[in-house]
């Protein structure tokens, strides 16, 4: 069983442009695929959970974001950096999409994929962590006992300042994905030579 990473997408490893619905709009953050790296080399599995109602919504279709993420693991890939899995949920509650428009255990917070990714590997997710720049992401953290990290990056300042600052128990804020990153590997037991 080995600890994990969840990771969200937009505001944690690429800047949030809205509902992403074309691949040139992707700009990378200057640190995602070193933070990456460091999580292979500790030992995580890597995963990327992320919310996409744009799905539902009919900004895009399911087609082009597979196609999307297909691109985005190649550029890491390229990079040395590798992700396990790409996890999404297309359900939106104001889907105009008649079949998305569910109540489902995918949609962060709750913790259905994680859920997926445990049906393809062997995960200890007490030993693992969400990291991300929403509320969601720490919910889906206290979900399944894993800890979460709240990134200042995208939506993150913003849902501090307004919940003045509070930060649910067994949670943690971090400027961005690569400080999010130093600080799991020390919580980690990982010695200074990991990082």
């Amino acid at each position: 069983m080995r600890p994990a990473v969840f990771l969200d997408r937009d505001g944690t490893m690429i800047h949030d442009v809205g509902y992403l619905s074309r691949t040139e709009d992707v700009s990378w953050y200057a640190w995602t695929v070193d933070a990456i790296r460091l999580l292979n080399r500790a030992g995580f599995l890597v995963f990327v959970v992320t919310n996409q109602g744009g799905i539902g919504l009919g900004f895009y279709t399911e087609a082009f974001l597979r196609s999307l993420h297909v691109e985005l693991d190649a550029v890491l890939r390229e990079a040395g950096a590798q992700v396990d899995g790409w996890f999404y949920c297309p359900h939106h509650p104001d889907a105009r999409v008649a079949e998305l428009k569910v109540s489902c255990e995918c949609r962060k917070p709750r913790p259905g994929m994680i859920r997926q990714a445990e049906q393809n590997f062997e995960i200890d997710v007490t030993r693992s962590f969400v990291i991300g720049d929403k509320w969601t992401d720490i919910g889906m953290a206290r979900s399944v006992s894993a800890r979460g990290i709240l990134v200042r990056t995208g939506y993150g300042d913003l849902e501090l300042r307004r919940r003045g600052e509070n930060v649910p128990p067994a949670a943690h804020v971090a400027a961005d994905l690569m400080e999010a990153t130093s600080w799991l590997l020390r919580a980690s037991g990982h010695p200074r030579g990991a990082a």
